[in-house]
C-alpha cells in the first residue's frame, strides 16, 4: 500500500452564524489523515459534523480556520486537485428526463472525460447495464446511488469522497457494493473515504475508521485493533446457574437463558473449561465472539457524551 497521505486536516473548524448566541461550532480542530490505498471509514451520529468536514473536503464550503489537504495540496488554494477526487454526497442529482447512460454522457462532456467504452463499464460494474436506456425518473432510490457512484468514477479519479453509498440497496445490493468498493482499492489502488450509518457495512469494508461526534475526533485506529480489545467467550455449560459462580470469581459474567457470556479474551477459553470441569460442570460448547462495530461505536459515543 503507497504511503501517500491522501486527506489530511490541520486543525479544521467550521462555526455557523454570526450572533454568538446562533453560533454553532459544527467541526472543531479536526486533525485527520488518510493513507492512500485505504478504504476509510468515518463515522458519526446525525449532527456529527460529518458532512460539514466532507463539504469542507470538496472545497464547498469554507473552513472558519484549519486547512485541509488532498494529495499534500491546500484544497482552497490549489482548486486543481479536485480533479483527482469523485464524490457522492448526499444522494445523487440527474435529469430526470435522461436515461442514465445519458446523464452520465453529459457529466462527462461537463468534465471533458468523455470516453464511451469507460461509461459502459461503469454502468456494467454498478449494474445499470440492463436498465441504461431507461428514464431516470423512473429509477429507484438504489439505482440512483448506482447511477451516482458511476458518475463520481467517471473521471477516473485516484479518491472517492462517498456519503451513504449504499442508501436505498437492498441487502445483495449492498454486498455489491461493498464488493465493488473493496475492489477499487484493492485492485485499482483507490482512496475511498466513506460516511456510511450502516456500520456493519463498514466494519467489513474498511481498513480504519473515525467516530466524530460533536465536532471531535473521539476515536480513529484500524478496525481490527479497535475491535480487538473487547472480545467475550459464549459459554454453553450446564448447571448454568453453578457456572455461572465459579466463573464470577475470575471473569465478569452475564447469565443469559441457555448460555453464559464471559468477558475474557480468546486465548483465555482454556482456562475458563478448566475451571468448569473441575468445579463439576458439564461444557458443551466455548465459542469466542468479538465487539461489533456498532457496539464499539455505541459505546465510544455514549462515553464522549458523557464527557462533554
Amino acid at each position: 500500500m503507497s504511503q501517500t497521505v491522501a486527506i489530511q486536516t490541520r486543525g479544521l473548524s467550521k462555526t455557523f452564524g454570526r450572533r454568538a448566541r446562533k453560533r454553532i461550532q459544527a467541526v472543531k480542530g479536526l486533525n485527520l489523515e488518510v493513507q492512500a490505498g485505504q478504504v476509510y471509514g468515518f463515522l458519526g451520529p446525525n449532527g456529527a459534523g460529518k458532512s460539514t468536514t466532507i463539504r469542507m473536503l470538496l472545497g464547498l464550503i469554507h473552513p472558519t480556520s484549519g486547512d485541509a489537504y488532498l494529495y499534500g495540496q491546500h484544497v482552497r488554494r490549489q482548486h486543481g486537485v479536485l480533479r483527482r477526487v469523485g464524490a457522492l454526497v448526499e444522494g445523487a442529482a440527474f435529469y430526470p428526463f435522461l436515461s442514465g447512460r445519458r446523464n452520465l454522457e453529459v457529466l462527462a462532456r461537463t468534465a471533458n472525460c468523455y470516453d464511451p467504452a469507460r461509461i459502459e463499464m461503469l454502468l456494467a460494474q454498478v449494474g445499470l447495464a440492463e436498465r441504461a436506456t431507461q428514464r431516470v425518473k423512473g429509477y429507484s432510490t438504489g439505482m440512483k446511488q448506482r447511477l451516482g457512484l458511476a458518475a463520481a468514477l467517471l473521471g477516473d479519479p485516484d479518491l472517492l469522497i462517498l456519503d451513504e453509498p449504499t442508501n436505498g440497496l437492498d441487502p445483495s445490493g449492498m454486498h455489491e457494493i461493498r464488493t465493488f468498493i473493496r475492489e477499487l482499492a484493492d485492485r485499482h489502488g483507490k482512496t475511498v473515504f466513506l460516511s456510511s450509518h450502516l456500520l456493519g457495512e463498514v466494519e467489513q469494508v474498511c481498513d480504519r475508521v473515525a467516530i466524530i461526534n460533536l465536532g471531535e475526533i473521539v476515536r480513529e485506529g484500524a478496525v481490527e485493533e479497535l475491535l480487538a480489545g473487547k472480545s467475550t467467550l459464549r459459554v454453553e455449560a450446564q448447571p448454568l446457574q453453578r457456572a455461572a459462580e465459579v466463573l464470577r470469581a475470575h471473569w465478569r459474567v452475564t447469565v443469559n437463558e441457555t448460555w453464559l457470556t464471559v468477558s475474557a479474551r480468546r486465548d483465555e477459553s482454556p482456562q475458563v473449561v478448566r475451571q468448569l470441569v473441575a468445579a463439576g460442570v458439564d461444557v458443551y460448547q466455548v465459542t469466542g465472539q468479538r465487539q461489533t462495530l456498532e457496539e464499539y461505536f455505541l459505546a465510544v459515543v455514549q462515553e464522549s457524551l458523557a464527557h462533554a
